[in-house]
């Protein structure tokens, strides 16, 4: 589980599951790049990811992952600090409606998508065409979510973009397995981050989704991060194409 002389991308990385995943990273000897759009919360945790003894361990790149230009720069940032990227973790995402899929405006559909699947896209292709110009394998990772695999009433536009992102996942792991780049996802259920704040500030919907829970309650974002470092690292090298489901339960429930 080692991640010792690799170099990662995190997108998303300013709080919750990107942030626990930059910790964990770092924590199995990564240097880390970390991405999001407001830059007070990422360098704060970029900062504290450089404290002690081991040096400098991360830098804060403020980006918006759904522009293809902003894509490139992280890419390009981590190359002219750390000499290459070994790992991505496509995190960032958004979620700005919240109500019945018919009644959505497409301002926010369009702003969904953008983020959610475009900004996936666009990352990858640029980390793609670093490790192939390097001739390098690697490892991608999508977060997803259960809401791409269930009916998802109430948040039907962003479990759209999450099934895309699993289809995404299953092609490029069979287009890129020749380069030795693997491609996976994790599909996280209900976690306790502010991303899921319209369910944990309403405590019957809470309840329902802990009914739904054989475990009975929210995840944590450390838990999820345990998964990404299983495949970002060594130990998961037979491993492509896969989605890690992580949900306490929920979808076999």
């Amino acid at each position: 589980m080692s991640l010792e002389g690799k170099v990662a991308i995190v997108t998303g990385a300013s709080r919750g599951i990107g942030e626990s995943i930059a910790r964990a990273f770092v924590a199995a000897g990564a240097k880390v790049v970390l991405a999001a759009r407001k830059p007070d919360a990422l360098n704060d945790v970029a900062a504290s990811l450089n404290q002690g003894a081991l040096g400098a361990n991360a830098i804060a790149v403020t980006a918006h992952t759904g522009k293809e230009e902003d894509c490139e720069r992280i890419v390009q940032a981590a190359i002219e600090k750390f000499g290459k990227v070994d790992v991505l973790v496509n995190n960032a995402a958004t979620n700005p409606y919240f109500g019945p899929m018919l009644g959505i405006e497409m301002l926010a559909w369009d702003k969904t998508f953008e983020v959610n699947v475009k900004g996936y896209f666009y990352m990858t292709r640029a980390v793609v065409k670093h490790l192939a110009g390097r001739s390098a394998g690697g490892s991608i990772i999508h977060v997803a979510s259960v809401a791409g695999l269930l009916a998802s009433p109430l948040q039907g536009v962003y479990a759209m973009t999450k099934a895309s992102i699993l289809s995404m996942t299953k092609t490029l792991a069979v287009e890129l397995a020749g380069s030795k780049i693997r491609v996976n996802a994790i599909a996280p259920g209900f976690v306790e981050t502010k991303f899921a704040g319209a369910v944990l500030q309403n405590p019957d919907l809470l309840q329902k989704v802990n009914e739904r829970t054989p475990l009975g309650r929210p995840g944590i974002p450390d838990e999820i991060a345990g998964g990404a470092l299983y495949l970002a690292s060594d130990a998961s090298s037979y491993v492509t194409g896969h989605t890690l489901v992580i949900d306490g339960g929920m979808t076999v429930s």
